[in-house]
């Protein structure tokens, strides 16, 4: 695609990385046939090749930002399934993000948009205020039919029905390797997951060490930074990612690190992706260490060498997240693992679409995420399956929210496999 930057608008590095991934961009459409938005709404614009056209129209001409181009950018998942199918090459996820920053600085959006960013941008990253403002939406979620807004009531939906107690393995401390240890590594606890579900740590925290991993919980870091990242807000992401770098090199720097673990797969593509996030700034050096270092734990248990386990009666029907299999291209490594533990591993038709919850998605685009949770639980539910795994704290929300089969993260099935307990979500009610 041929661009026309400016050399004074090349002078941003921001800008700069546009023209690059724009000028891989060769028109040919391939990436319609896989954008889940374009399957659903069937608007060219809310298509990536439409999108580019957008935010290459948009930055060359400094313009600010029309309505129209926010409402498609906006309606964009990230879920990056274009950058799989791209014969090009093309970046998509730098593009859109420098996309999203240059709109929220420019962008005058209706208050109740900025309200509801605000709120979200304040409460989701932060594990003690969204357990509060989980146990508010649980008592105001008999009334959500009576919100106006469909972004209130789906944040009166998502509230569980019962939100798990604080689990103090989250705090920071190491726990020893079950006998010889093999690796010392840290684990990312994260933030929205340890409202909404504690099981995950705790049982990822049992599996790496009866693997034979050191597992330390880094004192000082938290969120990730893609929630803020995702709105554009560049200045809020960049802060908490720089606690996490700070205080994961302290211990690449003190007792060292083999790998830190990462087991929310949109955390992952996020950390993995720090070194071009602060390219330009004093923590380069760091960010790129820790990017250098951090794997999903997928990556880590293959390497680990966990034993076979015995066949077993169940099927799992394994839902691929879009961050694992798009943004960080792990495809095989949890249904392999899966396999290898005895579980029979369904795959569902079309897995390389979207869940639709892609972080706070489901939450800001209500009514395009039902109808992609739709799909997706029909598929799922199609293969019969007695349990369905995932990698990401958010499509397990989102997908447990419209079936009754039960959704487990693929850890606490190999930690049961292993000698764990049984998941609680697979515990058959008294």
């Amino acid at each position: 695609m041929q661009t026309t930057f400016t050399p004074e608008q090349l002078q941003d590095p921001g800008t700069a990385r546009a023209n690059q991934i724009l000028r891989a961009c060769v028109h040919c459409g391939f990436c319609t046939a896989t954008c889940p938005t374009y399957q659903v709404l069937g608007d060219e614009l809310d298509s990536p090749r439409g999108r580019i056209y957008l935010i290459k129209d948009m930055l060359e001409n400094g313009r600010v930002p029309d309505a129209t181009t926010v409402k498609h950018i906006d309606r964009c998942l990230s879920c990056l399934a274009c950058m799989t199918t791209c014969p090009s090459g093309v970046h998509y996820m730098h593009l859109v993000d420098h996309a999203r920053a240059y709109i929220e600085k420019r962008y005058d959006r209706p208050w109740q948009d900025r309200a509801l960013r605000w709120v979200l941008a304040r409460i989701l990253p932060y594990p003690g205020r969204f357990r509060l403002a989980l146990l508010a939406a649980k008592i105001g979620r008999p009334f959500a039919r009576l919100m106006p807004d469909p972004r209130l009531r789906a944040m009166l939906e998502m509230a569980p029905k019962v939100i798990p107690p604080v689990s103090r393995n989250d705090d920071p401390q190491t726990f020893p390797a079950k006998g010889p240890r093999k690796m010392r590594v840290a684990l990312m606890t994260g933030c929205a997951q340890r409202a909404l579900n504690t099981d995950i740590n705790d049982a990822t925290i049992r599996l790496l060490t009866r693997a034979g991993c050191e597992v330390v919980v880094a004192r000082g870091a938290g969120c990730c930074g893609a929630l803020t990242h995702h709105m554009g807000k560049e200045s809020e992401a960049h802060a908490t990612a720089a606690k996490n770098i700070r205080a994961w090199v302290a211990e690449m720097d003190g007792a060292g690190l083999d790998a830190i673990v990462i087991n929310t797969s949109g955390c992952g593509t996020t950390v993995k992706d720090y070194g071009h996030m602060f390219r330009n700034d004093p923590l380069a050096y760091d960010a790129a260490r820790v990017s250098a270092i951090a794997r999903d734990v997928s990556e880590v248990l293959a390497k680990l060498d966990l034993p076979e386990g015995g066949p077993k009666d169940l099927r799992v029907a394994y839902h691929a997240a879009c961050s694992l299999q798009h943004g960080q291209q792990i495809k095989t490594l949890p249904k392999d693992l899966l396999k290898r533990a005895g579980f029979t591993v369904l795959e569902p038709a079309d897995p390389h679409l979207c869940c639709g919850s892609a972080g706070t998605y489901n939450l800001m685009q209500p009514e395009i995420s039902g109808q992609l949770k739709a799909r997706k639980v029909s598929t799922l539910e199609a293969v019969k399956p007695d349990i369905i795994a995932a990698g990401n704290i958010g499509c397990m929300m989102q997908i447990g929210g419209g079936t009754e089969v039960p959704v487990v993260h693929t850890v606490e099935l190999l930690d049961w496999a292993t000698g764990g307990p049984r998941p609680p979500a697979l515990q058959k009610p008294a």
